[in-house]
């Protein structure tokens, strides 16, 4: 067996580390960019004059990045060739470590940069789940006109699943369709949580249009033009870490034709849970990494701190040792099972089934859960520790582990809470779900 990563993966990633030292840093730092990144960074990327959405100067910024990164070939690195991806064997496994590196970098890790700023998911390598969403469950009319404006940034959807009273029990929402006598449908409902609602031109709605509260079947993926008569933006809510960009939306009468409809008429949750092992897995490897980040940077500071005299370093008291020793163990021990999983997703990728996704629903995903919660609840950890040893300095705004723990906690909540993935684990180990994973070696 060989744990190391491929060549051709380890160039790849010294081609991004150039271009991200060429193009990305020297944009981070000219004029007074780095307003966004140093201790200033809440209030330059927040107006509180208009309900505490993020300043046009600070989306501008990350535009730019991101076509910086278009241009040189890295941005649709995830999608298919045909929309100017690579189309790559092994992208799970690219993608993970690609996440990892990222985060984890010395200079612009931490999720914290132009190149790769978490807070408000942004990177110079994207995601785009919206559009895998339209290259397998859209129409043909919807793949050939939303997908090229997605990717002009001319098409903006935001995911309608979550309500006020509904989010993890999914197959218990609220919101309802009903057919009208032209063949379309009318919907009523609210959702939360809509990210990028403030700018969107649609929305990904999804609706009960048949069977019982708590059925999978009868749930409908629809896209929703923004402007749609009925559609409303009830507020925006503040959150731990800011700006905001999360609405309520509330849909009162909202008619659409059955061409809104994305892939088969009551069978939306699927395509809601389709890419979700992918974004899962890709954030363990961000947490995973900018955990490493944490414990990285605070072993420079105990290194370099002196305390009680000359000659005598934070370093040398076992008493901060021993707790970055269990955190960067666990660092080690996961990002190992993060490529490994990566991995194993590849492998059913390539073997041709027609609906990769659902065999790794059956076979995978309680590995996908383990690295996911347990990775979000480490870089929490690990970040706690960081402001810990770093003492005043580390609870101060200029260093940037207090807006880790902000941003990382909401890791441990989206994406499906640990305790729902600990479940999936649970239903795996106990066979009470799922398929029981043999315990043998």
């Amino acid at each position: 067996m060989n744990f190391d990563l491929p060549p051709d993966l380890v160039a790849h990633l010294g081609s991004l580390d150039a271009f991200i030292n060429e193009k990305i840093l020297p944009l981070q730092h000219a004029d007074d960019n780095n307003r966004f990144f140093d201790h200033r960074r809440e209030f330059a990327r927040t107006d509180l004059s208009n309900g505490g959405l993020p300043t046009a100067e600070w989306e501008q910024l990350l535009s730019q990045a991101r076509q910086l990164a278009d241009e040189a070939g890295f941005f649709r690195f995830a999608l298919p060739t045909g929309y100017g991806g690579q189309g790559h064997p092994e992208s799970n496994v690219w993608m993970t470590a690609t996440r990892f590196h990222m985060a984890s970098h010395p200079v612009y890790g931490g999720g914290i940069g132009l190149a790769n700023d978490l807070q408000n998911e942004h990177s110079v390598v994207g995601n785009f789940p919206d559009v895998l969403m339209l290259h397998h469950f859209g129409s043909a009319e919807q793949r050939r006109t939303l997908i090229p404006q997605r990717l002009r940034g001319e098409f903006r959807a935001t995911f309608g699943l979550t309500e006020p009273d509904h989010g993890s029990d999914a197959t218990f929402l609220s919101t309802a369709a009903t057919p009208t006598p032209d063949g379309g449908f009318e919907i009523n409902g609210r959702k939360k949580w809509q990210t990028g609602a403030h700018h969107c031109t649609h929305l990904i709605v999804f609706a009960r249009t048949s069977g019982e509260p708590g059925s999978a079947r009868g749930i409908t993926a629809f896209l929703i033009p923004r402007d749609t008569p009925g559609v409303r933006t009830v507020s925006f809510e503040w959150t731990f870490n800011m700006p905001t960009d999360h609405a309520t939306i509330a849909l009162e009468g909202v008619r659409v034709p059955a061409s809104a409809v994305i892939g088969q008429l009551g069978h939306g949750l699927a395509i809601a849970q389709t890419f979700v092992h992918e974004n899962r897995i890709r954030q363990a490897a961000s947490s995973c990494g900018a955990a490493k980040y944490c414990l990285e940077r605070s072993i420079e500071r105990a290194q370099g701190r002196q305390i009680w005299g000359e000659g005598r370093r934070l370093a040398d008291h076992q008493a901060i040792q021993f707790p970055v020793v269990e955190l960067m163990t666990q660092v080690e021990m996961l990002r190992l099972l993060i490529l490994q999983t990566s991995w194993q997703m590849d492998r059913v990728v390539a073997s041709g089934v027609r609906w990769p996704w659902v065999q790794i629903e059956r076979t995978l995903s309680d590995r996908v859960a383990m690295c996911n919660y347990w990775a979000n609840r480490l870089c929490c950890q690990a970040a706690d520790r960081a402001i810990q040893i770093h003492g005043g300095d580390g609870y101060s705004r200029h260093y940037p582990f207090e807006h880790i723990y902000r941003h990382f906690r909401r890791y441990r909540i989206t994406e499906g809470a640990e305790e729902i993935q600990m479940r999936k684990v649970g239903a795996y180990l106990f066979g009470f779900g799922g398929k029981a994973r043999s315990t043998k070696m």
